[in-house]
């Protein structure tokens, strides 16, 4: 029965040990991936922000004709979420976190309003499709994202705005902030709300001349800014993700040397244990042939 015992313990830790192997090299692969995908999002920081001053400035200068993207419906009957998750798991909470905070605040809106999804991710996806509301998926994007992928997703959203379908858009997704933390996080995308640029407005004597007119160039600069902010969520979102499982598999692996070492205690024990049963066998038959 001992023998047995420890071979069940070796079957054990070598089964640990074959796991443990794989999250390593998940770790590795993930902290790989995160350096290039961390350098693409801080990338696009400067483009999006730059993008943001121009558009309060054009805001200001503009007439008082409103654009279809900047228009505030008077009735909100409908409001999408685009919910920004991973294709995969192995990411710790990452998905979790981004599916309750999107639960949450459709639970939180108490307008009388209808709700759709549109999935960015196998894992958004596969949680709204088992509940009412899920519109549209844009699922295995890769890891490599590109712009188009984003225009894929910002022409259904546009298009779907201009004819009334939606009413409101807001994004949710995850703002990488290092390895270890990620911020789920929701932003409207439409209609646009132009920011207040302290720069643009803080000197009124400076005048600045459009060609062609602020109203042309802001028609055309909307859908870009949109493209932008979507484009920059799923950077930032494919940074938090490979952050996530990176922390989420160093974590198991720590996880997974506690359990080898611990069973191996154990199998030390038993095996000390039969041994010293034999010895006590042997020295009982000696004494038992002496008498």
């Amino acid at each position: 029965m001992a023998g047995a015992g420890v071979r069940d313990f070796k079957r054990r830790i070598r089964s640990v040990k074959n796991t443990q192997q794989i999250t390593k090299a998940m770790k590795m692969v993930a902290a790989a991936k995160l350096r290039r995908a961390q350098e693409k999002a801080e990338a696009s920081r400067p483009y999006t922000e730059s993008l943001k001053e121009t558009l309060a400035r054009l805001d200001s200068s503009a007439t008082e004709e409103r654009l279809p993207l900047l228009e505030v419906r008077e009735e909100v009957r409908k409001v999408a979420y685009v919910v920004v998750t991973a294709d995969k798991g192995l990411c710790g909470g990452y998905n979790t976190n981004i599916i309750r905070l999107a639960s949450d605040t459709i639970a939180g809106d108490e307008r009388n309003v209808e709700t759709a999804i549109i999935a960015v991710g196998r894992k958004a996806r596969d949680f709204f499709r088992k509940r009412s509301g899920l519109e549209a998926e844009f699922v295995a994007l890769g890891d490599n994202i590109s712009y188009t992928d984003a225009k894929e997703i910002v022409d259904y959203i546009i298009n779907a705005y201009e004819i009334e379908e939606y009413d409101e858009v807001y994004l949710i997704y995850s703002k990488f902030i290092n390895a270890i933390r990620q911020l789920p996080t929701v932003e409207k995308l439409l209609p646009v709300e132009p920011p207040a640029s302290d720069e643009a407005l803080a000197d009124v004597s400076i005048k600045y001349i459009y060609e062609p007119d602020a109203d042309a160039i802001l028609l055309n600069l909307l859908p870009r800014y949109v493209g932008s902010q979507v484009y920059h969520a799923l950077l930032e979102g494919k940074a938090s993700e490979f952050g996530a499982r990176m922390t989420a598999m160093g974590n198991a692996t720590e996880n997974a040397k506690e359990i080898i070492e611990n069973l191996t205690l154990k199998m030390n024990k038993v095996r000390q244990a039969a041994i010293t049963d034999e010895i006590l066998d042997i020295v009982g038959g000696a004494e038992a042939l002496n008498k």
